[in-house]
C-alpha cells in the first residue's frame, strides 16, 4: 500500500499562512492545539520540507535543554526521529535525522510513497507545497483555520491552471476558535 501524501499548515480565513511580512507568530497554538499537532506527528512516517520550514523546526532539535513544557517535549520527543527530506539550493548539510533532497520533487515523493514503514509523508511549508499541488501529488490537505484576516501575504494555496476537487473528511473546532479541516482529494472523473 502505498503511503498518503498530506499538507498541513495553519491559516487565516483569507488563506495565507504568514502575513505579508512573513509573520506566523498569529499561527502559535494553545496547549488544545498542540496536543492535537503531537497527536497528528505520531502519523508521519516522513517528512519533506523546504529549507525555510527547515530552518524554523530546528529549534525543535535541542527542545530538552531549552524547553521545559511537557507538551513541547512530547513533541520534539516524536519530531526528531521522523526522516526528513530538505529541498534548498543554498544549504550544504542538515542535521538530526534529516537528509538533502537527492531528486526532484516527484521523484522523491515517489520514492517515499513506496519506501515500507507506516505513516503518511507530510508537506511542510507553502513554496514545497504548491509545487506538489501544480504536480497534482498531493492526496489530503488539512488546514487549521485561524480566526483573522491578514489582508495579504503567503497563501496556502498557488494560483493554478485548473481547480481541485476535494471531499470533506473531518471537522473539528478548538477552544481557541481554530477549526481543523480535512480534505482528500477527489479521484472522481
Amino acid at each position: 500500500m502505498m503511503r498518503t501524501v498530506i499538507y498541513s499548515m495553519s491559516v487565516s480565513l483569507d488563506g495565507f499562512i504568514a502575513g505579508p511580512d512573513g509573520d506566523i507568530g498569529f499561527t502559535a497554538p494553545d496547549e488544545e492545539l498542540m496536543r492535537f499537532h503531537v497527536q497528528q506527528t505520531r502519523g508521519i512516517g516522513a517528512e519533506l520540507m523546504g529549507r525555510g520550514l527547515y530552518e524554523d523546526m530546528l529549534v525543535w532539535e535541542d527542545a530538552e535543554t531549552t524547553m521545559s513544557g511537557a507538551v513541547e517535549l512530547e513533541f520534539a520527543r516524536i519530531w526528531k526521529p521522523i526522516p526528513k527530506v530538505v529541498f534548498s539550493t543554498t544549504l550544504e548539510q542538515v542535521q538530526g535525522n534529516a537528509r538533502l533532497a537527492s531528486d526532484d520533487v516527484a521523484g522523491e515523493v515517489a520514492r517515499l510513497r513506496e519506501a515500507p514503514g507506516e505513516g503518511v509523508v507530510s508537506v511542510g511549508g507553502a513554496g514545497l507545497a504548491a509545487t506538489l499541488i501544480r504536480l497534482d501529488l498531493i492526496d489530503e490537505y488539512r488546514l487549521f483555520v485561524i480566526p483573522v484576516v491578514l489582508g495579504g501575504g503567503t497563501p496556502y494555496f498557488p494560483p493554478l491552471d485548473r481547480g481541485i476537487e476535494l471531499d470533506l473528511l473531518e471537522t473539528r473546532t478548538f477552544g481557541s476558535r481554530v477549526t481543523y479541516l480535512r480534505y482528500l482529494r477527489s479521484r472522481r472523473g
